[in-house]
C-alpha cells in the first residue's frame, strides 16, 4: 500500500486503488464496467473505490487534454518571479498570479526565485498584458521570462 497525504494525514491506497487511478488518469472516460472488468472485481468495489478518491482529494477531477497550438495558444512562457517579502507575501502573491486565465501553474519555489509561473497565451499582446500587471504590481521585485520555442514533452500524468 503506498500513503497519500491528505491535509497532513496519510491514507493507505492499496493495489486496486493504484490500478483504478491509472485507468481513470489514462482514459477519464473509462466505464467502470470496463475497469471492473479489467480488475476482475465487482463494479460496485470500483464504484466505490472512486467515490473514496474522490472524497480524498485523491482523484481532483476530470479533464480532457486539449492541443492548444491547435486552439492557438502557441505563446508559451515561463516566467521566474521573485516578490517583496513581508507577511504572507507568498500566499497573497500566489493568489494574484494564478488569477489570469492563461496560467496554467504556479509553483511557489526555494531558492533564487520566489516563484514559477506557466502560461499559455493566445498572443504576444495578451502576455504583454500580464506582463505590465506583474511589473506595475508593489508587491513583486523582478520577473525573468522564458518564451517557449519547442515544446519537445508535455505530460502531467503521475507516473503510479
Amino acid at each position: 500500500m503506498e500513503p497519500v497525504s491528505r491535509g497532513g494525514r496519510s491514507v493507505k491506497l492499496d493495489e486496486i486503488d493504484l490500478k483504478i487511478l491509472r485507468y481513470v488518469q489514462e482514459n477519464p472516460k473509462m466505464r467502470i464496467r470496463d475497469i471492473s472488468s479489467k480488475l476482475g472485481v465487482p463494479k460496485s468495489t470500483v464504484y466505490y473505490r472512486i467515490r473514496k478518491l474522490e472524497e480524498l482529494n485523491v482523484i481532483k477531477g476530470y479533464n480532457a487534454i486539449l492541443d492548444s497550438e491547435k486552439l492557438g495558444f502557441e505563446y508559451i512562457v515561463v516566467i521566474l518571479v521573485k516578490g517583496k517579502y513581508g507577511p504572507g507575501y507568498h500566499e497573497e502573491i500566489g493568489r494574484f498570479l494564478s488569477k489570469n486565465p492563461y496560467v496554467q501553474a504556479v509553483y511557489y519555489v526555494l531558492g533564487e526565485q520566489d516563484f514559477v509561473v506557466v502560461g499559455k497565451f493566445p498572443s504576444k499582446g495578451k502576455y504583454m498584458e500580464f506582463l505590465e500587471s506583474l511589473i506595475n504590481s508593489s508587491f513583486i521585485e523582478r520577473t525573468c521570462t522564458m518564451v517557449v520555442a519547442r515544446v519537445i514533452k508535455e505530460d502531467f500524468k503521475l507516473n503510479i
